[in-house]
């Protein structure tokens, strides 16, 4: 088993930044793909970032520009930098980790990111 805890959430103003946290634990030796979904009241789950452990990164075009993934694995860690951010970005933050060929099977409980003035 993986657990994920993420941190870092928390209210912004417009134009502002944020830098979550994703700390995993437990079997993490064959975790592939890390990455960070959101959710926006009243709407669906929306894939934001990847990084696999090869270090390659992929991004929603919506935060492409904006939004940096990193990954430290000497400390199991991955971050999600986020800068110029909107009204749009507000949303629940989820982490997630996979291992390869398996897609995401391990999920954190949220991190709450509210961007408003």
């Amino acid at each position: 088993q993986v657990q994920l805890v993420e941190s870092g959430g928390g209210l912004v103003q417009p134009g502002g930044s944020l830098r979550l946290s994703c700390a995993a634990s437990g079997s993490i030796s064959s975790i592939y793909v890390m990455g960070w979904y959101r959710q926006a009241p009243g709407k669906q789950r929306e894939w934001v970032a990847t990084v696999t452990s090869g270090g390659t990164t992929n991004y929603v075009e919506s935060v492409k520009g904006r939004f940096t993934i990193s990954r430290d694995t000497a400390k199991n860690t991955v971050y999600l930098q986020m800068n110029s951010l909107k009204p749009e970005d507000t949303a629940v933050y989820v982490c997630a980790a996979g291992r390869y060929g398996s897609g995401f099977g391990y999920w954190g409980q949220g991190t709450q990111v509210t961007v408003s003035s």
